[in-house]
């Protein structure tokens, strides 16, 4: 019984003894981590990586990786501020050509990482290469189309007037292949509205690169008129196809139209001349074809519903 006691007796502790306890350890911990931190360690380090050219001549094509990972050896307190972000050295790669660099291998990245380390010691580079797509600055203005297919409208509410655009054309600057490679014009869709007022909207020109393009201007305001609207169906004569041995299945069409209701004397008029013309037809002997035909002349005022499509046939020799 008295070694029971004694042992209860050494394991009684008051709130002051927890404390000194406690202390005791948190000491021993910073002095175990004071000392570590006095010793050489080898750690990953991530550093700010920087591609250096004349960006006024040249523009990147494809994404240029923004940081760097390396193995490094170095005092543990030097490690620690670099981890946190202090006085971090940006790796730096000059080129001078860069249209003539598509890659800079791991050895070479090595050599360049040594000389802006300082006091820490390079292991090795954890990208192997590092590939770039670099390319001539070139600039070009593109029209501006804007495509409204997705805005409604109210009750017997429709588009009254051309649809204009302020500006109606972009100046794009960027990588020599993607810019060449643009059409001619650029469309800016209006996204899925239901209106009954006139439409006045600022829309974004987007393109499959926008991070490595300057626009300018960066958007386009589309603009039309709303208003009554009527709808006007007609029957439109198709002009048989020229090369000998094609027949089509009608020689008329019927084409139904939408315009502001007060435009129907003026439609009259413009009516007679809106053309319909077959595209070019290239099609082996007792083969048929379905086309849609193309309108000429439409009024700017009115919007094509719905327009018959053309069976078209190439007779076999008799």
């Amino acid at each position: 019984m008295k070694f029971l006691r004694v042992i209860s007796n050494l394991l009684r502790f008051d709130r002051t003894d927890w404390t000194a306890v406690a202390l005791c350890l948190f000491a021993a911990a910073v002095f175990w981590i004071f000392n570590a931190l006095n010793k050489d360690h080898s750690a990953n380090l991530s550093l700010p990586l920087e591609v250096q050219y004349d960006e006024v001549r040249y523009a990147a094509a494809d994404h240029i990786p923004p940081q760097l990972t390396v193995n490094v050896t170095g005092p543990g307190w030097e490690l620690l501020r670099k981890s946190l972000g202090q006085k971090v050295p940006v790796i730096s790669i000059p080129l001078e050509r860069p249209t003539d660099v598509r890659y800079i291998p791991g050895s070479t990245l090595a050599r360049q990482v040594i000389s802006q380390l300082g006091s820490l010691q390079l292991n090795y580079v954890a990208l192997d290469t590092l590939r770039l797509s670099i390319e001539p600055r070139v600039s070009r203005t593109l029209k501006i189309t804007a495509d409204i297919s997705r805005v409604t409208f109210r009750n017997n509410l429709g588009r009254v007037s051309p649809v204009e655009l302020m500006p109606d054309s972009i100046k794009l600057e960027g990588p020599d292949s993607y810019i060449n490679s643009l059409p001619d014009s650029l469309i800016v869709e209006a996204p899925a509205r239901r209106v009954s007022g006139h439409y006045r909207e600022s829309l974004e020109v987007r393109l499959d690169k926008n991070e490595f393009i300057r626009r300018d201007p960066p958007v386009a305001e589309v603009m039309f008129e709303v208003g009554p609207v009527v709808e006007i169906s007609k029957q439109l004569p198709l002009p048989l196809p020229r090369t000998a041995g094609l027949q089509a299945d009608r020689d008329s069409l019927r084409v139904r139209l939408l315009i502001p209701g007060r435009e129907q004397e003026r439609f009259g008029e413009d009516f007679a001349a809106i053309i319909a013309t077959l595209p070019e037809i290239n099609i082996q002997r007792g083969d048929t074809i379905h086309l849609l035909p193309r309108l000429q002349g439409v009024p700017s005022y009115a919007t094509v519903l719905y327009l018959d499509s053309v069976e078209v046939r190439r007779r076999l020799p008799e």
